[in-house]
Parts: structure tokens; sequence; C-alpha cells
């Protein structure tokens, strides 16, 4: 018998090879268990996660019952309290979560080791967030679910030893919005067009089981539900010409505006900016009052994520005029607080009471698809994201009559807070989140 030096060289390459090939299956397996396994645990998180938002925020109004002064000076010392905690311990905890996502997906050997997708980060993340909406803070749970759920999925690659790549971070991130809307194919688009650069077919593959499996997980334990409310009319073609264009360019600028005073607070290139930066825990104090001022004169409708009232206007009932004003304030307020929250919820209650404030004009169109092409509008003039707002209110409101009516408004609201605010929103502020080794060599993050 040969030994085995002795063997052909055929027959080595070919054991050479085999052995490859096994390793590679072995890979492959534990990177598919990898997935599975991360995509139903986060489902899990982001539900009982959802569950725990919708029942602390009732706590301010609670507040408010027992003496209407009291969030005056509850809110601000919260907010300081969370400012603080969020600086001292986990700074990568604070603001919406995507940014990180982003900034994490550019350099992904670095991030798996670093605290911008650290259990740890996380999950104070969780916390955090959900004490500031117990002190009424205008915040969502989107993006801290996006955040948290590329933490789970990173967490259980490096369990199972397998290589993280952006598409963990990715695949992580869209599951994260599928899981918090019920919405699995606005997951999909939200990964094509705010977290990858680069869409490459294997990256398409772990994304979209992910996104299925937590969508899966959202929609065998809370049913079949539309997320603001079901919504079934439609738009004539002449009402679609003349509405796409007003709410387009209102909502365009509007939202253009809350992108634009975020990143200047951000990079710090105004003077105002500076100076809060310079104290963020009296500054977060100061956000803190003007988000209790502003729900306590409107009678409490603007605490919160707002989700509440943006289904009512949703469902084709005419809301307050002045919720639109006053829920820019808050959600605004709230962000440049500094405090860790979302801003995909706010943002579209913003938008909500922005196609209210439209429905007066049109009397003879279904309040219902004004208002859901208002959202459409300065949701998009936030984040500059047409494809995934279009989808996230298809699927959330099951209206899929007025679907070219809500692109036609995304598209043109898109144009138009690209001239106020050409960096679009999340790809700014990841640019802070960069790895230290790699800011100064980063490409720029635009588009």
């Amino acid at each position: 018998m040969l030994s085995k030096p002795n063997l052909p060289r055929w027959m080595r390459l070919w054991q050479l090879r085999a052995g490859r090939r096994a390793r590679s299956e072995v890979v492959d397996i534990r990177r598919r268990v990898a997935m599975v396994g991360g995509a139903l645990l986060l489902g899990f998180v982001a539900l009982v996660f959802a569950a725990a938002g919708d029942k602390v925020q009732r706590l301010i109004f609670q507040i408010s019952a027992v003496a209407w002064w009291l969030p005056l000076l509850i809110t601000p010392s919260v907010f300081a309290l969370i400012v603080w905690l969020t600086n001292r311990y986990v700074p990568d905890a604070r603001g919406s979560g995507i940014p990180q996502i982003i900034a994490a997906g550019r350099y992904p050997d670095q991030a798996a080791d670093g605290p911008l997708v650290s259990l740890k980060t996380a999950f104070a993340k969780l916390a955090l967030t959900l004490t500031t909406l117990a002190a009424g803070g205008s915040v969502g749970r989107e993006g801290p679910t996006v955040q948290v759920s590329a933490a789970i999925m990173v967490a259980m690659h490096r369990l199972l030893k397998v290589r993280i790549s952006a598409g963990v971070f990715i695949a992580g991130g869209a599951a994260g919005v599928a899981a918090a809307f019920n919405t699995p194919l606005a997951g999909i688009a939200f990964a094509i067009e705010e977290l990858a650069s680069a869409y490459e077919q294997r990256v398409a593959v772990l994304t979209m089981g992910a996104v299925m499996i937590a969508g899966l997980v959202s929609l065998s334990v809370a049913g079949d539900y539309v997320y603001f409310g079901a919504m079934r009319e439609t738009l004539p073609v002449a009402d679609v010409l003349l509405i796409a264009p007003i709410a387009g360019i209102g909502g365009g600028l509007a939202g253009g505006l809350f992108a634009r005073i975020v990143l200047a607070a951000s990079d710090r290139s105004a003077d105002w900016a500076r100076k809060a930066a310079a104290r963020p825990i009296l500054f977060a104090a100061v956000c803190g009052l003007v988000v209790a001022g502003v729900s306590i004169a409107t009678g409490g409708a603007t605490w919160g994520t707002g989700y509440d009232v943006t289904k009512f206007l949703v469902e084709g009932n005419h809301g307050k005029l002045w919720f639109f004003p006053a829920k820019f304030v808050t959600a605004l307020a709230s962000t440049l607080s500094g405090a860790p929250g979302g801003i995909f919820a706010p943002s579209l209650a913003v938008g909500a009471g922005f196609g209210n404030l439209l429905t007066p004009a049109f009397p003879d169109s279904p309040t219902g698809a004004v208002v859901m092409m208002g959202m459409v509008a300065y949701f998009v003039g936030v984040v500059r994201a047409p494809l995934t707002a279009v989808i996230i209110l298809i699927e959330a409101t099951a209206a899929r009559g007025v679907i070219l009516s809500l692109f036609a408004t995304a598209l043109i609201a898109d144009w138009t807070s690209a001239q106020v605010c050409p960096t679009r929103l999340y790809h700014g502020l990841s640019k802070r989140m960069m790895p230290t080794k790699q800011k100064s060599t980063a490409a720029p993050l635009e588009g």
C-alpha cells in the first residue's frame, strides 16, 4: 500500500480540493445557522421592544393627569440624565441607530469588534430609548431596532465563528426594519437604499433571508396587522397632478429643513451648535423643556412616537391643523437633545400632520389619501429614501390604490429636499461615527 507522502500528485490535489470543499461547506452551514438564528432572535426582541415602547410612553400621560405642570420638571430632568448616562457610558448609543450601522458597514472588520454593534451598546440603547419615551420624548423605535438587530446578528456570527462582512450588518439592520413595522418588503428596500453601497448577490440573499424570517416571527406572534390602519381610498389622476407637486415641494422643504438643522448640530458648523456641544447636559434639559412645554400646550398630542394620531389621520379623520408645526418642534428638539431614539415614527407623524394641513385645500379628495401624500413627502424630505418610504406606507396601510400617487410625491420631495440639504441625513450623521483610523481617509458617504 502506498504511504501518504508517496501518493500520486493528482490524488494529493484531489484530497486537497476535497478538504477545501468540506471546510467551505461547514462554513456555509454555520453562516446559514447564524443568519436564521439571528433573524429569529432579533424578531422576538423587536416585538418585545415594540410592546414595551407602547406601554412606557403612556407613563407621561399618567404623570400629566396627576398635575399638568409635572412634565415641565420631569421631562427636562430625564433628558439631561439620559444624555449624561449615554455620553459617559455608551456614547455609541446616541441618536437613531441607523447612522451607526451605515458607519459599521463601511469598515466591517473594525466595527465587528467595536462598540457600534456590541450587545452592551444595543441593550443600553433599548433601555435608554424606552426611558426617553417614558419621559415624553418624540422619538421612534425603528432606528434603535435597526442597531439592536445588527448587534444580535453580529453576536450570532461571532458565536458560530463566521466571518463578519458588511452583509451581516445590512441583513441585521434590514430585518430590524421589517420586524419593527411588520413590513418585509420595506426591509429589503431599506437595505438597498440606505445600508448597502454595493449590493452583491450574496448580500442580497442573506438580507432577504433575514428579513423574511424576522417578518414571519412578527407575523406569527403579532398577527397580520397593518401598522397605521387600513386606507382603501384612491385618488383621480387630476387630483394627483395637482396635489403631488404641492405636497412634494412642501414636504421636501420641511423635511430638508429638519435634516439640515440636525446635520448642522452634528458637524457643529453653526455657532449655536458649538455652544450646545460645549454644554450637552444643559442643552438636553432645554430640549426636554421645549418638548414638555409644547406637549402640555397641545393637550398631550405630541408626546411619544405619534403613532395614535398618525393612525387617526390615515384612517380619514380630520385633525387639528396645529399638529404639524407642534410635532415638528418636539421631534426636532428630541433629536437634537442627543437622547437615544429613532426618527422614523416621529417623521411619519409630522408628515401626517403636514398632509392633514393640506386637506382643507382639497375637500373633495379622500382625506386619508391626502394625508398619506403628506406623510411620504415629509418622510422622504428627512431621510431621502423614496423607495423605502413608499413601500413602508403601502405595507403599513394596505393602500395599494395610491402607490403611483405616493411615488410621484416622493420623487418630487426627494429632489426638493436635496436643494435644501444636499447631504442625506443618515449618511451625514454616520461620518462622525467612522472608526477613528478611517475618518481622515474615508470616502464621502453621500448618495
